[in-house]
């Protein structure tokens, strides 16, 4: 405190001093009395040999301050100066070669590209908060947690890109992890961004009868309603109503029905069964030889005509040389409209008869034991996955098509649309959607499943399926839809259907299609058609089917509905 006071003081006395001698001399002319010298000295009493002392060493106290102060800021102001400025743009008219510090560099290319990553999960998230939104406001049920958990786990595996891109700096050249602006997505969280896993749903103890017919009592199919699709479903559940009734399944002829030995295996079916359970058309009229007829038409439906069979129907069974013995009855009432559940109980009770032939009709609507029926691999014993399968020659060749184009990993999307607009429109709600909500859909679905190719099996025509291709970017890259190329003789992967002169046929066509869809990593049907049900009924029975199938724009309403007529 005395040390300050002093200090003080000094400075008043000095300043003082100061004035007093500028006050002294006013004017510039005035000559002083004594010398310079002699004032000097006559004036440098005790008080003033300290106040000079005081002072230098204050201008000392002061300079050394200084010093420090300077050696203390200049590092950090070079610091500032080395990170604040951009030295290649300051060199570069002089030196343009010359890279002075490549961790900026990429610092700042990781930082662009993880801004590009965060509008991408910014746009998933508003996405998924606008389907959840949507969902809301109608009536259709809100998301389950495992489509919530499928729809997050991409985004997740996002954020843990962006979190590499960002570090991929700091990383050595030659450290794999560092990441550029085209790595997969998937490759930086493995089994995170892919979400969609295999399903297994066959069960060892499942529910199942053995089919043990006696060898000369016989069940004639008939299926007429729709088309391949309905009628390879009507002979599945034919064959689940001969085994009820212990008798041998007969398949109808090509003249009256589809040529089903080109697009089936019946051999197969037999082989599965461990006997000869199941007969072509040509079999059967060889082993009955002049005995071709129906004894007894027993009708499963009574409504909206017995047996769901019209005149025309009958005189094409009549031209094949089948006698019909009896007239066509049913009975009980059973509309196909509205068919009513029934017991296998049921059916043994209404249709057991002692004829040898007997039909029931077309059965594609009859409602029996469908838990039993919807089973994986259907409710007969057997030792094969499934029974009614694409033959063996049709599966080669979709395997052989697979390998050519697709590879393993792809998903097959079923884009139903010739005569679908009217169907759709009058269910409710409808199943038809614009093709920009379509690709939409879609594309939410390959950035879960991580595939890239997309097979189509479409009957559309190209203006919508060329506005469907140019829709779907999933990440700035277009996914190509691939569909059956024209026939061409360069290309050997349908060699076996040409060998066996199946390559004409629309039906082969459309079972190479199923085929083809059955064994994708994931698929997308058509909700109502029966194509896309056989398709599933495949996949289930093959242990091919994902936890990502799905019907198009599942859960959702078309944003846009045409008034009725």
């Amino acid at each position: 405190m005395n040390r300050d006071s002093s200090d003080e003081d000094d400075d008043r006395e000095s300043f003082l001093e100061q004035n007093d001698r500028k006050n002294q001399h006013p004017n510039p002319h005035h000559q002083p009395s004594s010398s310079p010298r002699r004032s000097l000295s006559s004036s440098l009493h005790v008080e003033d040999l300290r106040t000079f002392g005081n002072g230098v060493r204050r201008r000392f106290s002061n300079l050394n301050l200084k010093r420090y102060l300077f050696a203390v800021f200049l590092p950090l102001f070079i610091l500032l100066l080395y990170f604040s400025t951009d030295f290649r743009t300051l060199f570069s008219s002089k030196f343009p070669v010359l890279n002075l510090d490549p961790l900026s560099d990429r610092m700042r290319e990781s930082e662009l590209r993880a801004l590009y990553l965060l509008r991408q999960q910014q746009n998933s998230l508003l996405s998924l908060w606008n389907h959840s939104s949507s969902n809301s406001s109608s009536s259709i049920p809100s998301p389950t947690f495992d489509s919530i958990q499928s729809a997050l786990l991409p985004l997740i595996a996002l954020n843990k890109q962006i979190e590499q891109v960002l570090l991929s700096p700091h990383n050595s050249p030659n450290n794999s992890t560092a990441l550029s602006s085209d790595s997969d997505p998937s490759a930086t969280a493995p089994g995170l961004f892919s979400t969609c896993q295999s399903i297994h749903r066959r069960l060892p103890g499942r529910k199942t009868m053995d089919w043990k017919p006696r060898p000369d009592k016989f069940l004639f199919a008939v299926c007429l309603s729709g088309q391949m699709s309905n009628h390879l479903i009507c002979l599945e559940k034919h064959m689940f109503f001969a085994a009820l009734l212990n008798r041998v399944l007969v398949f109808p002829s090509s003249r009256f029905d589809y040529h089903y030995s080109r697009v089936l295996d019946i051999d197969h079916i037999n082989t599965c069964l461990g006997s000869k359970l199941v007969l072509n058309f040509e079999e059967f009229e060889e082993m009955r030889k002049n005995r071709l007829r129906i004894d007894k038409f027993i009708c499963y439906f009574s409504s909206p005509t017995p047996c769901y069979v019209d005149e025309e129907h009958v005189k094409k069974l009549k031209a094949l040389g089948i006698s019909i013995g009896s007239k066509l009855e049913s009975p009980w009432k059973e509309d196909i409209k509205k068919p009513s559940k029934r017991t296998a109980q049921e059916v043994v009770a209404k249709f057991s008869s002692n004829d040898d032939v007997i039909a029931i009709g077309d059965v594609f609507y009859a409602d029996v034991e469908t838990e039993w029926l919807m089973q994986p691999g259907g409710p007969l014993a057997h030792k094969c996955k499934t029974l009614i399968e694409p033959s063996r020659l049709i599966t080669l060749t979709a395997q052989r098509f697979i390998q050519t184009f697709l590879g393993k990993n792809f998903i097959a999307l079923h884009f139903r649309r010739h005569g679908f607009l009217k169907f759709c429109n009058a269910k409710k709600p409808s199943c038809f959607y614009p093709i920009p909500q379509a690709a939409s859909c879609i594309a939410r679905l390959i950035e879960r499943a991580n595939a890239p190719v997309i097979y189509l099996s479409t009957d559309a025509a190209e203006s919508e399926t060329n506005l469907l291709q140019s829709l779907l970017v999933v990440n700035g890259k277009t996914i190509p839809l691939v569909k059956r190329p024209p026939p061409n003789s360069a290309e050997k992967w349908d060699a076996l259907l040409y060998r066996h002169h199946l390559e004409d046929d629309p039906q082969v066509e459309a079972m190479l299609d199923k085929s083809i869809c059955a064994m994708s990593s994931v698929f997308i049907g058509a909700a109502g058609s029966t194509f896309t049900e056989d398709i599933l009924r495949l996949r289930k029975d093959w242990d091919s089917a994902s936890s990502c199938d799905e019907y198009l724009c599942q859960g959702e309403l078309p944003d846009f509905k045409a008034e009725d007529e």
